[in-house]
């Protein structure tokens, strides 16, 4: 009963926490980017993270445990490191050459795909001897690394797919509102300008 209510709390606030996080995250993000769109992008690499959480915890037989739950906060700040390094490289890429945005993810995803592994690899190598769960009390801290490992591993494969394909969608998608907006108020002017003739 009591032990119960305890874990159902427990899980409760890590969701809480869990909101907390991403909110804080996108918040620095805009500021840092100094636009809503691009991190709304970035955000996508969380849930792509999940994929790998699930699949981690059934592979290796381990049930979500709140050491789990402290596990898939953390992964809030790291999956979106590599989403920043990949969209801040192209829209640099696209200030500094005016080149498309298709151009642009395809020289980024190039790039800056050692990098990204090498940050991912360094972070999944070290969380290894936490994720064996061996020595006394081992288990318990087991699921936190089981946790980052597996999502880590399915966030960066599939964000150097899924981000580029949503950031050059989204792109694609205002440049086109943009210019329908563009074209309408041009003629307007037109219409205009004929109307004072």
């Amino acid at each position: 009963g009591g032990q119960a209510e305890d874990f159902i709390a427990s899980f409760q606030w890590m969701g809480i926490a869990f909101l907390i996080s991403v909110l804080l995250v996108y918040m620095v993000m805009a500021s840092q980017f100094e636009s809503l769109f691009e991190p709304f992008v970035i955000l996508f690499s969380i849930p792509l993270s999940v994929v790998g959480v699930i699949l981690g915890l059934l592979a290796t037989n381990t049930s979500l445990s709140v050491m789990g739950l402290v596990g898939i906060i953390m992964l809030v700040g790291i999956v979106v490191n590599n989403a920043i390094v990949l969209i801040d490289f192209i829209k640099q890429k696209r200030e500094a050459q005016e080149i498309s945005v298709v151009d642009a993810c395809k020289e980024g995803g190039r790039v800056r795909l050692r990098p990204i592994l090498m940050t991912a690899a360094t972070t999944i190598f070290g969380m290894i001897p936490l994720a064996l769960g061996y020595g006394e009390g081992a288990e318990t801290w087991a699921a936190l690394g089981r946790v980052v490992i597996g999502g880590l591993l399915t966030s960066t494969l599939l964000t150097l797919f899924i981000v580029p394909v949503l950031y050059t969608s989204f792109t694609l998608f205002f440049e086109k509102r943009r210019a329908k907006r563009e074209e309408k108020r041009r003629r307007k002017e037109e219409q205009r300008a004929q109307g004072v003739a």
